[in-house]
């Protein structure tokens, strides 16, 4: 199956339904907790952190900010200080995000931004770990490249990358998960559409070396719907 390109996703359209909006990023929750998407992103982040605290997080293309929300429960869970930065370019979405989930709002260790993860506003190592979940497989190359390497710069210790692998078998499965478990229309468009335009992990992979980050830690989840690659930056410590 090739990548498809050139085809918008209604995430990355007008958001002109804000009740739509905000079921989809609580489909995208329960994804990413049901189906090991959260489990990926604990583990890249602890395999480049373990046990590292205060830790500081920045997560590129937040969306719902639902993992966020887990890693400081973690943190508060096992007295670890785990503050996390979650940023997304529509304030449309950051605003969906707080109307579903209200604790948002309310949660000291996590700051909200309105931010291009092309051009992040933040100093260079300004984080231990930039993250992004669902993120590049909605962005062209050249594009993923940029993003990748402006993660790259902002965090000392490394990056983690959690997204969905392209494959028939798996955009079946989405097509059968967003027909089956939800009614609303962005999800059902979306998810089987992501799937086409994912990367597969050698693709990813040749993303992040050419973004200047080196891949030194590759899980794929049980259904093999969906992989973390966690990356050092060429400066990054070992």
């Amino acid at each position: 199956m090739d990548r498809l390109s050139g085809v918008e996703e209604r995430l990355d359209g007008s958001l002109d339904d804000p009740r739509a909006l905000a079921g989809n990023l609580r489909d995208l929750a329960r994804v990413n907790r049901w189906l090991g998407g959260l489990r990926l992103s604990m583990a890249g982040i602890e395999r480049l952190a373990p046990g590292r605290a205060p830790l500081t997080v920045l997560d590129v293309g937040t969306g719902g900010a639902d993992i966020p929300l887990a890693l400081i429960d973690l943190g508060r869970a096992t007295g670890r200080d785990i503050r996390v930065t979650a940023i997304d370019e529509r304030p449309e979405v950051l605003a969906a995000a707080v109307r579903s989930t209200p604790r948002l709002s309310a949660t000291g260790e996590l700051t909200l931004h309105v931010a291009d993860g092309r051009a992040l506003p933040y100093p260079d190592d300004a984080f231990d770990i930039a993250h992004c979940s669902l993120l590049v497989h909605h962005l062209e190359p050249a594009a993923a490249r940029i993003v990748l390497a402006e993660m790259g710069r902002v965090a000392r210790l490394g990056v983690v990358v959690n997204d969905l692998i392209r494959g028939r078998r798996n955009w079946l499965g989405a097509w059968l998960l967003s027909h089956t478990l939800t009614g609303n229309p962005y999800t059902r468009h979306d998810a089987p559409l992501s799937v086409r335009r994912a990367y597969r992990v050698h693709e990813l992979t040749a993303l992040m070396t050419a973004a200047g980050l080196r891949v030194e830690r590759t899980l794929t989840d049980p259904l093999r719907h969906r992989t973390m690659l966690c990356a050092r930056a060429r400066n990054g410590s070992s």
